[in-house]
């Protein structure tokens, strides 16, 4: 376990304790949040559609609301306009609804920035965007609407990038065995064709931040040892809930603190070491226990002096001594094997 552990640190895996190290060669499932695990998590503004005005009115109107939001989506939209040079104006009021979108209130307007969702929820029609959403969500990309005062007002498309070895990471843990699992906020369409490209065959989609851990908890009740990757906030409980939970280095401090195990890079790759590691850590224990068996089984007899009892001769007891230091040694030198693993 010391040295596994050692050769895990070596490779920027760290494992907290031994029993993660252990229980990691069980699992069975694998469930990877998109944004920031299997996505970069730095979404781009790539199009808008305004229906009555200038589009960089409509990005700025969006840009002012969304500038106090903390989610990578909302953050991709300030960015787009302080690229374009934009002026943003203050918000007279602000609030994020979890897995929706914003509402935030300018002087007496109030608008509404979120996914289809929120649109149901306020009773707003699609309309004409209905299909240009759809199309947009298809190609893998996250429609947010925009409502002023009770109007739809137009549309901004956001994309995510895929992480370079995403997919080799992710065809490398089917390989092994496992069934990967890839959970998201995103409405269905955008998920499914992320999913698609990157080769998962499960795709969990518009979950709230608060149900993740709900989605552990029942793959656990059908009996799946899991493992939950994840780098935010909200993947915290689920990672606590998994029977392991990673997260990765350059995530937030409290997803860090409730994992077993933290990837000080963000790549996926590692996910699959970690699986080889625990693996091949928990064959050399099993190798260990055989050989140290049959030493003791072998060599306890022969220092009791069954030998000298059938007229063979009676062991010193300075060979008995070299003889379980050579099995100490053994075991140990297997147990350094590990350093020479390929991960």
């Amino acid at each position: 376990i010391m040295v596994g552990t050692g050769v895990g640190a070596g490779n920027g895996i760290l494992i907290k304790s031994g029993e993660a190290l252990e229980t990691t060669h069980k699992v069975e499932a694998v469930i990877l949040d998109k944004t920031g695990t299997v996505t970069e998590g730095k979404p781009r503004v790539v199009a808008i559609k305004a229906l009555d005005r200038k589009e960089e009115e409509l990005l700025a109107l969006a840009a002012t609301c969304e500038q106090d939001s903390e989610h990578p989506l909302g953050q991709a939209i300030v960015e787009e306009a302080r690229e374009r040079g934009l002026a943003l104006g203050k918000t007279d009021h602000f609030r994020s609804l979890t897995g929706r979108g914003v509402e935030a209130r300018i002087g007496e307007r109030e608008i509404y920035i979120g996914n289809e969702r929120m649109m149901e929820e306020l009773k707003i029609s699609l309309g004409e965007l209905k299909a240009e959403s759809d199309a947009i969500a298809a190609k893998g990309q996250t429609p947010m609407f925009l409502v002023e005062d009770g109007t739809l007002r137009g549309i901004v498309s956001v994309a995510d990038t895929m992480k370079p070895t995403s997919v080799q990471a992710i065809d490398e843990m089917k390989a092994m065995g496992m069934e990967v699992y890839m959970l998201t906020g995103d409405n269905r369409r955008t998920a499914e064709y992320i999913g698609a490209q990157a080769h998962v065959d499960h795709v969990i989609a518009e979950v709230l931040p608060g149900d993740k851990a709900s989605v552990v908890s029942r793959l656990q009740q059908e009996g799946k040892r899991v493992m939950m990757v994840g780098d935010g906030i909200n993947d915290a409980p689920a990672l606590a809930q998994a029977d392991v939970g990673v997260a990765i280095g350059s995530g937030s401090d409290i997803a860090m603190e409730s994992s077993d195990i933290v990837l000080m890079k963000s790549d996926l790759e590692d996910v699959a070491k970690a699986i080889r590691l625990s693996r091949a850590t928990i064959r050399n224990i099993k190798q260990n226990l055989f050989w140290a068996f049959c030493f003791n089984s072998l060599g306890i007899p022969i220092a009791a002096g069954v030998l000298y009892a059938f007229g063979g001769p009676l062991l010193n007891p300075i060979f008995g001594g070299l003889a379980m230091s050579f099995s100490s040694v053994f075991v140990v030198t297997n147990a350094l094997r590990l350093r020479r693993v390929k991960l």
